[in-house]
């Protein structure tokens, strides 16, 4: 047996024996019933969410976000799920909720800030360019965008002594992330936020683009989904000028110009300059929030 497989398989034991390991939260259990009432209105569904009133600033601070293209302001979380639908809004909150459970205190290595911030414009981006080139899962590429590097911080909290060396590693340019990962924990991130994704129960297409979001051209089921994550989260980081660290040796799958119809490297650069000026306004109203 080789030593990766040894490796992956202890990453597995040590998560399997986590007790604390993040569960699904208790809000999108009430959200997901309210929604599967037939019966059920905007009102409804707006008092459950109510509950939690952090979750209701994060969903209209993203409903009034400039990615997100909505004409009028939205002041209150029941105009929000009329102009979003009831689906969009269990996505949003699916996702934030996920999120906000993987909170960290953060470190010299892991900025728990530009982390969020990474991810947050990868999902309303995500979500912009995908009702932009016509495509109906929208609501889904904000979830997946959102919960794309979902497994650094799992690493993070749970490995934290091998964050440092694959950090150290990376630093060096020794290795880039995904081989020192493989070679201290047997898997990558994308991996072990996959393991996370089927713990929760979530849906396979958001397991496949966390599972697949660095390799697009290997999913045989979401590809499309997967694509449009890998893309908006390679124009994030041409964008945003202080990115990810994660992500600084991120590599472009061209071979997803095809699967989106989106001509060659050169009609790519054009199309990203496209979004510079909203992406820019997107990040202003967010560190104005945050």
């Amino acid at each position: 047996m080789d030593n990766g497989t040894d490796q992956k398989k202890r990453t597995y034991r040590v998560l399997s024996s986590v007790h604390n390991l993040p569960t699904v939260p208790f809000i999108i259990y009430e959200v997901t019933k309210v929604i599967e009432d037939h019966n059920a209105s905007a009102a409804m569904l707006g008092s459950v969410i109510s509950k939690d009133q952090g979750l209701v600033a994060k969903i209209l601070t993203v409903a009034n976000s400039p990615l997100y293209g909505i004409p009028r302001r939205v002041s209150t979380i029941d105009f929000a799920i009329v102009i979003l639908g009831f689906n969009h809004i269990k996505n949003i909150v699916i996702a934030l909720s996920m999120l906000d459970t993987l909170k960290q205190i953060g470190g010299d290595k892991f900025d728990q800030k530009n982390y969020w911030l990474h991810s947050i414009m990868t999902a309303t981006m995500a979500k912009r360019i995908t009702d932009d080139l016509g495509y109906a899962f929208s609501g889904e590429a904000f979830t997946a965008g959102l919960l794309h590097d979902l497994g650094i911080p799992i690493i993070f909290k749970y490995f934290k002594d091998e964050f440092d060396k694959i950090v150290d590693l990376a630093g060096k340019n020794e290795k880039n992330h995904e081989e020192a990962e493989i070679e201290l924990l047997g898997l990558t991130h994308g991996e072990l936020g996959k393991y996370l994704i089927d713990r929760w129960n979530l849906p396979s297409e958001i397991a496949d683009v966390v599972f697949f979001h660095h390799h697009p051209t290997e999913s045989e089921s979401s590809r499309q989904l997967v694509a449009l994550i890998h893309l908006a989260d390679y124009m994030v980081g041409n964008l945003l000028e202080e990115n990810f660290h994660w992500d600084s040796d991120f590599v472009f799958d061209e071979e997803i110009l095809k699967t989106l119809h989106l001509g060659d490297m050169n009609y790519l650069e054009g199309f990203i300059e496209s979004y510079r000026k909203v992406f820019n306004e997107q990040v202003d109203s967010l560190l104005i929030t945050n």
